[in-house]
């Protein structure tokens, strides 16, 4: 075989490897990558999911989904089912991971202002993380830095709302769940559309604000308080219009300046993602009246 055909020969044989691995990657749902940044000195690392048709092109929206105070990445995406969801809508998500506790049991918190635990404690600064994150992954994949999303269980739903007042130029919409908002002040650059999910029967993060009964022992502002300050924050109308269905209530604020509040309280369930999985051994059952997700998701969308 002469030179040049067995450089054309090497050549073919390399690029069908490489497609052929390509379809297995993509037969396998593996477009999901873990990493980690550094930021303060401090390796912080995370999980992003891909959709299907990523290498497809086009411009992709983010949804960073932040996991509740003990769990961790793997263990939000696995109880939550977001991935598949989102894959299925076109939306990338990545699962960061708070910072571990030195105590036994390694406990992952995040920062959220007065919550929660060894983050709080030790004055992490998981804003910054999160907007050297958002920075990494625009950079590095085709994500649309204009609708770019955070969601959040418990502490990190409260960290969601941290976000949202620190960071709104960078982040689009929030969808916190089973949590509250625990900052002294809120000063956005500008109205973030807010999605709340709750159940009436969460004692951890209660729903009427008081003392909670997980971990953190913290004493949580009612979800309506925080609802107030947000609808005053993005302009909108001062009562809420209540929609009563039989198993969870609607509430949603009109007239807002470029966004909305909508408030989902659900009559079952307790202090777990609706329509997944409980989050460990012993959880609270999640709530069958409403799917998180599919809220979720088409509320970003709006946005």
């Amino acid at each position: 075989m002469k030179p040049g055909h067995l450089f054309y020969f090497f050549a073919f044989v390399l690029l069908g490897t490489a497609c052929r691995k390509n379809r297995a990657l993509r037969e396998d749902g593996e477009f999901r990558f873990a990493d980690s940044i550094q930021v303060d000195g401090r390796w912080r690392s995370f999980v992003i999911n891909l959709p299907p048709d990523y290498y497809e092109g086009g411009s992709f929206p983010l949804i960073i989904a932040l996991h509740g105070g003990g769990g961790h990445a793997e263990q939000f995406e696995s109880s939550t089912g977001l991935t598949e969801k989102a894959n299925a809508s076109g939306f990338a998500v990545v699962y960061p991971n708070g910072v571990k506790s030195t105590g036994f049991l390694k406990v992952q918190t995040w920062n959220a202002g007065g919550c929660c635990e060894y983050a709080m404690e030790q004055n992490i600064d998981d804003v910054k993380f999160i907007s050297s994150l958002i920075d990494r992954l625009t950079a590095k994949f085709a994500i649309n830095n204009k609708r770019v999303y955070a969601t959040g269980h418990s502490n990190g739903g409260i960290m969601a709302y941290r976000l949202a007042c620190e960071l709104s130029g960078k982040i689009a919409a929030i969808a916190p769940n089973a949590s509250t908002m625990m900052l002294e002040s809120c000063n956005p650059s500008k109205p973030v559309p807010v999605l709340h999910m709750h159940s009436e029967l969460d004692e951890r993060v209660p729903y009427l604000g008081g003392r909670g009964t997980g971990f953190t022992g913290a004493d949580f502002p009612a979800v309506d308080a925080i609802l107030s300050v947000w609808s005053e924050i993005n302009g909108c109308s001062a009562s809420p219009v209540t929609t009563g269905k039989e198993n969870y209530t609607v509430k949603e604020w009109q007239d807002c300046n470029h966004s909305s509040i909508q408030y989902y309280l659900t009559k079952d369930g307790g202090h777990s993602w609706p329509g997944g999985k409980p989050g460990r051994l012993g959880a609270d059952e999640p709530s069958a009246a409403i799917d998180a997700n599919d809220l979720m998701l088409a509320f970003f969308s709006k946005y």
